[in-house]
């Protein structure tokens, strides 16, 4: 049954979505879903090439616009040409990520701050470059978050802070625009086959500490499925969207877990003390080098 036949949701046909972080991984799948329910899709990232091949496979009209998400003249004049190129804009998903691990005494302290600048600041100025069009569709933003807001892991200081951030965020603004007819929606997804995670894993101890978390936070799931969930919730305009079906179970709990966390990671900390030394600094996957690429140009 399509979307238009089912309760509650819309039909995509002729939308126009923009995906911030469209490259690869869950950006990537999810312009390509979208695409295939016939919504037009704006790409927006640093991967200039990466982003024109996405473009090149979507079934629908789509162009691909390169910025950077943290920089707000750049995201405003991507919003202004998007609004120009297609009309109006109904969708907005803030995807754009990057991550670090580690010991944070030891982290790199660039590498952390830019964590927190994309996936934080990064949403917020993506959320303010789009909100005029997004009131004139009354359309929908859509903030990926992660279970990281959920459960604050050790070793994941910056990429747990930044994704609570977001949440936080997303919950906030949803108050402030509702009366306007603007949607708000927070999308959480667990550990996802993509290139950040695989990227996350090359690193022995990351790899391991992630193996003796509890089932089902342990695995790795495929991203197929979660962002087929993802796709869903925006057809539905959800409030909530939980890419893997156990972490709505986690919001009822959320509030025991830091003790729990704390004691579980004391242990492990403990474990793993002698080899935390050797923890690979900086971003991680492919998504994290384009990152530092970029600024190194830049610079």
């Amino acid at each position: 049954m399509s979307a238009a036949g089912r309760q509650g949701f819309r039909n995509l046909e002729g939308q126009v979505a923009v995906v911030t972080g469209g490259a690869r991984g869950v950006g990537e799948l999810l312009a390509r879903k979208l695409s295939a329910r016939g919504a037009k899709v704006a790409l927006v990232g640093l991967e200039e090439d990466g982003l024109k091949r996405v473009a090149a496979r979507l079934h629908a009209d789509s162009d691909q616009w390169y910025a950077d998400v943290t920089d707000d003249t750049a995201m405003a004049r991507v919003a202004q040409e998007v609004k120009a190129r297609f009309g109006k804009v109904d969708i907005v998903v803030a995807n754009a990520g990057v991550a670090t691990g580690g010991p944070f005494e030891d982290s790199d302290p660039d590498a952390w701050r830019r964590v927190i600048e994309v996936n934080l600041i990064g949403g917020a100025v993506t959320a303010r470059a789009f909100l005029p069009v997004l009131r004139e569709s009354r359309g929908y933003f859509l903030q990926i978050a992660s279970l990281a807001a959920i459960v604050p892991a050790p070793m994941m200081t910056a990429y747990c802070a930044s994704k609570s951030g977001v949440e936080a965020f997303a919950h906030s603004l949803r108050s402030e625009v509702a009366h306007q007819g603007v949607r708000v929606g927070v999308g959480y997804l667990s550990w996802t086959d993509t290139d950040m995670v695989r990227g996350a894993d090359r690193d022995e101890v990351m790899r391991e500490l992630r193996q003796r978390l509890p089932w089902p936070a342990n695995r790795t799931y495929p991203l197929g499925p979660a962002v087929d969930r993802l796709v869903a919730g925006i057809e539905r305009r959800s409030a909530h969207v939980y890419a893997q079906w156990w972490l709505r179970g986690t919001q009822s709990v959320r509030g025991y877990l830091p003790a729990v966390i704390a004691a579980a990671g004391q242990r492990e900390m403990r474990r793993f003390g002698p080899r935390l030394a050797g923890v690979r600094k900086g971003l991680v996957g492919a998504g994290g080098a384009a990152d530092e690429q970029e600024r190194t140009q830049r610079n």
